[in-house]
């Protein structure tokens, strides 16, 4: 299998008036570091939704791991192996961590997927420990999860998540809320990941992140459509791309805030 996701010619509209999505086509293969770039209400989220089978195309078809993806096939079937097999190897990192945390502990929070597999008891505390000490969360284990601070539930979401190792990472502006310190350690988490094979596709408007967590750039446009897919350096250096796709301000503001984004990107090579 060399394509893990294949949309083509997709669309999503809310409510069926409500452009979301428009005509977009794309492969996206095992190992990839992709960010989805734009500004707010371009379609960035609804794209991740789409790619983790949450909503489904309005029109157009889309694939992955060999299936077509529809309502029919997730829903319809109670017993469905594909949907429990889609459901380990993709995992969702939510923008808004609270709507992703339900359980009293922080333990419980990241147990309750384990749990899920029919795991021993033994193996599901062996990974929560292991992805716990990773995520350096050790010491929110007995923590209710809506207590901690941004920078900790993003945390705690993440090692949700991880704790199923996944073979596909979803995550939709990850970095919105947290400090330079959180940040920093977030994305070398994402380098590692990378690293070790995983396929890891964030949504973001930063672009002061994206050159170190990706290879791979897809820029979408207000008009809900994939404005350019290609290279990190050669998105950042296309200053009329980017200023048509609203994510720089013209003139010398939006030179100034290219040069603010490779300026950062050396600080947090060099933090």
């Amino acid at each position: 299998m060399k394509t893990l996701f294949d949309l083509r010619n997709v669309s999503y509209s809310y409510l069926g008036k409500i452009d979301a999505l428009k005509d977009i086509s794309l492969k996206i293969n095992p190992g990839e570091r992709i960010s989805i770039i734009g500004t707010n209400g371009c379609g960035k989220s609804t794209l991740l939704t789409l790619l983790d089978a949450l909503v489904y195309p309005t029109s157009g078809e889309f694939y992955a791991f060999d299936h077509m993806i529809t309502e029919d096939l997730f829903e319809s079937v109670k017993d469905n192996n594909f949907r429990s097999y889609f459901r380990k190897r993709v995992g969702f990192v939510f923008q808004n961590s609270d709507i992703q945390l339900f359980s009293s502990t922080v333990y419980g929070e990241i147990a309750f997927g384990p749990l899920q597999l029919d795991l021993s008891t033994e193996e599901v505390k062996a990974r929560v420990d292991q992805v716990m000490a990773r995520t350096e969360i050790d010491k929110l284990r007995d923590r209710s999860p809506h207590t901690l601070s941004g920078g900790e539930k993003k945390k705690v979401c993440l090692a949700t998540v991880l704790v199923n190792d996944p073979d596909v990472l979803l995550l939709d502006e990850p970095t919105a809320g947290l400090d330079p310190k959180t940040q920093f350690w977030l994305t070398e988490l994402l380098q590692e990941l990378g690293d070790a094979g995983k396929t890891i596709i964030t949504a973001t408007h930063d672009l002061g992140i994206i050159d170190k967590i990706s290879k791979r750039a897809i820029v979408m446009a207000e008009d809900h459509m994939i404005r350019r897919d290609g290279g990190v350096k050669e998105v950042l250096d296309d200053y009329d791309l980017l200023l048509d796709a609203n994510l720089i301000r013209g003139n010398t503001h939006g030179l100034a805030r290219l040069q603010n984004v490779r300026h950062s990107a050396s600080r947090l090579r060099g933090y």
